[in-house]
């Protein structure tokens, strides 16, 4: 265990689950659930993760979806080490409002808040926000980022920006530094060339979708010379992957299991699989061309499930036995990923299986020797 009482694992490295925080039932499979969205559901889900070492878990954010905030606090409120991946939105929330709530709710926390910023197309209309272009988009985004780490760094902010306006501001309460950690982390995702531009100075972590081993290298290779271009003045910015990993006790049965779930998906044309805009964003249309590549990239990477419904983590998986998909996590960590956000279907019984079987093999003694 780590001084703070968490579950130490792979030297640095961090896994965290997903709980897709919507409404209907048989999100990306996961009929187990008939109440999804409710508090009981949701509270197990924390519970065990917390039980299987588990950091935390990243929570679906969209229109249409519960509030993920008003989740997020309220799992935390249940939970004692449970870390939310809040997922949020420029536009959807002002910077000023943003700061405020999750400096209060990482005060009551002890420090537990985590944040997504999301900047990808939703229905933006029924709740009142408007974008223009890609480029406003992101530009939009950084403005966002800058802010809001300012709020929970200095007192008396004014700023004046093309998108955010605030004068004399000063957040209260005010984050309590715990050691190197000033403020919650920043992950934020995307591919294009505006988004790369955006995480490479603003910030704290980007995040990945499941692509081949390459592809992660020349991605991480391009954004660390990007930083340094554009002259970062943050810590250096970190790595991390999202990604399904279908684990079974034997390499034959996950490959059964995991074609098995492609024909459903075939048969269901995707319904249920694909929660992400698939024809708009780079990073997704870098996933669904992977099939051309083969069904099979690395050692066991499965891009099938892009081909037939799947979108953003469920469009490629890692296929295999808890040690075929330990070996293939180590591959991604000696690339410089040290954020791992896994999950598979059902929820529950994944955050169970995959905390026995897969997370032990992921402290540095056995996974060095795998």
């Amino acid at each position: 265990m780590s001084a703070d009482g968490h579950l130490a694992v792979d030297g640095g490295s961090e896994f965290l689950w997903y709980i897709p925080n919507t409404v209907a039932p048989g999100h990306r499979g996961d009929d187990a659930e008939e109440h999804p969205s409710s508090l009981e559901t949701l509270t197990a889900q924390a519970l065990a993760l917390e039980d299987h070492g588990w950091r935390g878990a990243l929570l679906g954010s969209g229109w249409g979806r519960p509030d993920t905030f008003t989740v997020a606090a309220a799992l935390s409120a249940r939970t004692t080490t449970f870390e939310p991946l809040i997922a949020i939105r420029p536009g959807y929330w002002r910077p000023a409002n943003f700061a405020a709530s999750a400096a209060t709710l990482d005060e009551l926390t002890g420090g537990r808040v985590r944040i997504n910023i999301v900047s990808g197309q939703d229905n933006l209309a029924a709740y009142g926000d408007s974008e223009g272009d890609q480029a406003q988009r992101y530009d939009r985004t950084r403005e966002f980022m800058r802010l809001t780490r300012r709020l929970w760094t200095e007192e008396d902010v004014t700023f004046e920006g093309e998108h955010f306006q605030v004068k004399g501001s000063t957040v209260a309460p005010r984050i309590t530094p715990r050691g190197e950690r000033r403020h919650p982390k920043l992950y934020f995702g995307g591919a294009s060339e505006a988004a790369e531009r955006t995480s490479a100075t603003e910030a704290d972590v980007q995040l990945f979708w499941g692509e081949p081993l390459d592809g992660v290298s020349e991605r991480i290779a391009r954004l660390k010379a990007l930083s340094r271009d554009l002259d970062r003045d943050l810590p250096p910015l970190e790595f991390g992957l999202r990604i399904t990993t279908l684990v079974r006790d034997t390499t034959e049965e996950a490959w059964a299991d995991a074609e098995a779930k492609v024909a459903e998906m075939a048969k269901r044309q995707g319904q249920g699989w694909g929660d992400h805009r698939r024809s708009k964003a780079v990073g997704q249309q870098r996933l669904l061309d992977l099939h051309a590549r083969g069904e099979v990239l690395d050692d066991n990477l499965y891009t099938a499930p892009g081909k037939f419904g799947g979108g953003g983590a469920s469009t490629t998986w890692l296929v295999g036995s808890p040690q075929d998909v330990a070996r293939s996590l180590k591959k991604y960590r000696d690339l410089g990923i040290r954020h791992f956000v896994l999950s598979d279907t059902p929820y529950l019984a994944e955050i169970k299986r995959q905390g026995r079987d897969l997370l032990p093999l992921l402290r540095d003694k056995i996974l060095t020797e795998a």
